[in-house]
């Protein structure tokens, strides 16, 4: 075995050896190097500092990469009345969810009880932003991995409309406009776009069928129109997958009470008829008025199919599952029966057990005598069918919803924007 230790047999010489062949540490060098270095780390744990303060800087998250198996849905206007029963829907069907919504109309409530009934990580989130800013909603999409989009979005009272248009316009097909550029330069290959039957107008002929000629007679029909056009065009050279759903008048609840309707006090003029028979009901007005009696219908009044946002909510979902890339879908989504508003006012006397007081006023600008839909087509591709069609059955739903929610959600947008 080899000894690696050497042993001296001479004594060590005394000669001195030149300097320069001698390679000796500068210790002034070894500071300053040892110097740089930790002031490069510091620098550089400043910096991250610095951005996790930013607003700008948001780490990787579960939504913001695709997962296999898990369908990431961005629901617009999600906070409002349809959109967060939409957003419901999709959260029991283990869809991930984003809300966008500015809450202009929408209820921050409505958003803390879904994330109290789904509080796992990677399930849902909500981002307060408005749709009209364009950069917010390109950097929107630039951070979260979004596999469809669910467009609820929208200012949607008729005589709201004819009083200021161009909130309509600016609200519905500018904002539609935003929405779809950024799906297109950020690859999003799915949309499902919430229209109304408004953008028929009034048609010679019923039902309406999705040939029926669309010649809305208000600002609201319009500027849903407008949208749908932007989004049939923009169709015609990409391979995105967009059904559009013309949806009729909206009506119930969630059956097991968790969400419901809350419009704004100052918006009640212009509310559903079934928010103003509630109000009534409750004496927060001090009774119904019915625009219009002189309507070449039965009893005078205007004629509506009236679907429940359950079975509403339900073809949304329906049209998500069977989208396909490059492919258009319109379909009408409603009962197939219209109703009187002097039916509708007797079922909700009926479902309240209040004898609301009523008042027959003149017509309302912009609105159409009979409106009911034809849902053949949606049967026959979506297999999708309506099931809550008994109207006091779904007023009562509603109304348990309206009696132990007095104050709607019980908060402000004072309160969600702080």
């Amino acid at each position: 075995m080899l000894n690696l230790v050497r042993t001296r047999t001479q004594p060590r010489s005394n000669r001195s050896m030149p300097l320069v062949a001698m390679d000796y540490a500068d210790p002034k060098k070894k500071n300053n190097f040892v110097g740089k270095i930790l002031m490069a780390a510091i620098l550089t744990a400043l910096c991250i500092l610095m951005l996790k303060q930013s607003p700008d800087f948001n780490p990787p998250t579960s939504f913001s990469r695709h997962e296999p198996g898990v369908a990431h849905v961005l629901v617009t206007g999600g906070a409002g009345y349809i959109g967060s029963h939409a957003a419901l829907r999709l959260l029991k069907d283990s869809y991930r969810v984003t809300i966008v919504d500015n809450l202009s109309r929408g209820n921050l409530g409505a958003v803390r009880i879904l994330q109290e009934l789904f509080p796992e990580p990677g399930r849902f989130q909500f981002i307060y932003a408005d749709l009209g800013d364009a950069k917010v909603v390109h950097k929107i999409f630039s951070q979260n991995a979004f596999d469809a989009v669910m467009h609820f979005a929208a200012v949607a009272y008729v005589g709201e409309s004819t009083l200021d248009p161009l909130k309509y316009y600016h609200n519905i097909t500018s904002n539609t406009l935003t929405v779809l550029e950024a799906m297109a330069t950020h690859g999003v290959p799915t949309l499902i776009y919430s229209s109304t039957c408004a953008t028929y107008g009034e048609p010679e002929k019923m039902p309406i069928t999705e040939e029926t000629p669309q010649l809305p007679i208000n600002p609201y029909g319009k500027a849903k129109k407008m949208a749908e056009e932007i989004i049939l065009d923009f169709h015609k050279n990409s391979n995105m997958s967009v059904m559009i759903l013309r949806y009729f008048n909206v009506i119930g609840s969630d059956p097991n009470g968790r969400l419901g309707e809350a419009p704004r006090p100052e918006l009640r003029e212009h509310g559903r008829i079934s928010g103003a028979c509630f109000d009534a009901a409750r004496g927060i007005i001090p009774g119904l008025k019915v625009r219009g009696i002189d309507y070449k219908t039965a009893d005078g009044t205007c004629i509506r199919d009236y679907i429940d946002v359950t079975d509403l909510v339900d073809a949304h979902v329906k049209a998500l599952e069977k989208a396909r890339p490059g492919k258009v879908g319109i379909y009408n989504v409603g009962t197939g029966r219209g109703r009187s508003v002097k039916e509708f006012v007797e079922a909700c006397k009926t479902a309240t057990g209040v004898p609301i007081k009523v008042d027959f006023l003149p017509r309302r600008p912009g609105d159409y005598a009979e409106v009911y839909s034809d849902p053949t087509k949606i049967r026959n591709e979506l297999n999708w069918t309506a099931k809550y069609t008994d109207l006091q059955e779904s007023l009562q739903i509603a109304w348990r919803w309206q009696k132990s929610h007095l104050n709607g959600y019980g908060l402000s947008v004072a309160v969600a924007t702080s």
